[in-house]
């Protein structure tokens, strides 16, 4: 199955969850002028870059910006897309754009307007209909454009023409953030490549970076291989830190110089067609990792491997997280860095100074992907075969009066992609070496 005939099973999905009611889903828009932030809708986790909007491109896998697709329930369901027209001064300046009429036939779609005719159309289009799903309150713009077509069916003039319209304003992402979760064979094959491109790009920059050079060179060999694979760049800005910046979680300057004997936390992922993947592995800035370095790092390799192992179906999500900070946090016990029984720590919630974040999440079209994590009752929903989650443990070593010195500066983690399926979890990105002597030959 491609992405297109996905995107068509998808749209038949959500045909049989609307029934009679219409659902409307706009794209993010582009700027009007240069300096215009508006720019930057694409914002995804820490990454600037103009993308299509995550719900509007699965139900349809148009990449053109200013569109909207509105899909009309009942009994002959419709799929109508708008768009920008085709039209050459623009597209000398700005590049290519389909038009209505290929958009149309590229996508299986059934009917297909320039998006300059919304304001007309869409109150014809949505005279009938008693429900709309809609996510008020994203884009003011487009908020405007569509309580414009509501007031028009409202009017007192088409109230006596016999006008029929929503009087029920649904938000389409409970039902499209709970289709997202469980990935589909189209989506598990894109996030595979990007798993692979990521993977690719890791391993390239773990075996370049070296003492005296700075974390903007690494980052370089990241981005070079990510465009050298096909994938558009990275899916949100890489954090590639050395020494004590691998202390602090989202670090993005990337502009110190790497210094021997410290350790180097890489994370990064790219973007493939629209999918993400997120990887993290700390390495030795040298050749070796040093005795109490090893410590750490083995503690953090065995939360994750045990934490991946939770990852079955019917088993609670919570699970991941639980066992990555029980097992981070023997291990600080055994190293004398908390004190006290485990039982304790984990009630006390000691390990926070040390591990302080959430240990995986949702992969996908976004980074973060959408979804929840709980049923509707507040606990905990189990793994299901198709999700895909990051499982990311970490330990970060603040200086402290109470910390010996010898630990300070010291952050380290180590995160992969893992999809569910029904034999059990599927590592996505274990072709990254992570075990100490793998990595150490890596540097060699």
């Amino acid at each position: 199955m491609n992405l297109l005939q996905a995107c068509a099973a998808r749209r038949d999905r959500v045909f049989a969850a609307i029934g009679d009611a219409a659902l409307l889903l706009p794209n993010h828009h582009l700027p009007q002028r240069e300096d215009d932030a508006s720019r930057y809708h694409g914002w995804r986790y820490g990454f600037e870059h103009w993308r299509p909007a995550s719900d509007f491109y699965y139900l349809c896998g148009f990449e053109e910006a200013e569109s909207l697709l509105l899909l009309i329930g009942g009994s002959k369901p419709r799929s109508i897309l708008f768009c920008r027209a085709r039209d050459p001064a623009q597209e000398q300046w700005n590049g290519r754009r389909l038009g209505p009429a290929a958009a149309a036939d590229m996508l299986g779609l059934d009917e297909a307007y320039p998006i300059t005719e919304l304001e007309q159309r869409l109150p014809q289009l949505l005279q009938g209909q008693r429900s709309l799903h809609y996510p008020f309150g994203v884009d003011a713009g487009h908020d405007q454009r569509i309580f414009a077509a509501l007031n028009t069916l409202r009017g007192a003039r088409a109230i006596r023409q016999g006008s029929v319209y929503p009087i029920a304003l649904h938000d389409p992402r409970a039902l499209l953030h709970e289709m997202r979760v469980i990935k589909d064979e189209a989506e598990v094959a894109l996030i595979r490549q990007a798993a692979d491109i990521s993977g690719a790009a890791m391993v390239r920059a773990m075996r370049f970076a070296r003492p005296g050079q700075f974390e903007y060179e690494v980052e370089a060999e990241l981005l070079h291989e990510f465009r050298r694979r096909g994938a558009r760049g990275p899916a949100y800005n890489p954090i590639v830190a050395g020494g004590a910046n691998a202390c602090i979680l989202h670090y993005i300057e990337n502009k110190m110089r790497l210094n021997e004997g410290e350790l180097l936390l890489i994370d990064a992922g790219c973007d493939f067609q629209g999918y993400s993947a997120d990887i993290t592995r700390t390495l030795p800035i040298g050749r070796r990792f040093s005795g109490l370095q090893r410590e750490l790092y083995e503690i953090v390799l065995d939360a994750l491997d045990k934490g991946i192992a939770t990852l079955q179906p019917g088993q609670s999500l919570q699970r991941l997280h639980q066992t990555h900070l029980q097992v981070v946090s023997q291990g600080l016990l055994d190293l004398g860095l908390l004190q006290g029984s485990l039982d304790g720590v984990l009630e006390r919630q000691a390990y926070l100074r040390f591990l302080m974040c959430g240990t995986g999440h949702y992969l996908g079209l976004d980074t973060h992907d959408a979804g929840r994590y709980h049923r509707p009752d507040g606990s905990w929903r189990p793994a299901q075969s198709g999700m895909v989650l990051t499982a990311e443990p970490g330990i970060y070593i603040s200086p402290a009066d109470d910390i010996p010195e010898r630990y300070w500066n010291i952050g380290v983690r180590i995160e992969d992609d893992v999809l569910v399926t029904a034999a059990g979890p599927e590592l996505l990105t274990g072709q990254v070496p992570r075990c100490i002597g793998d990595i150490e030959a890596l540097r060699d």
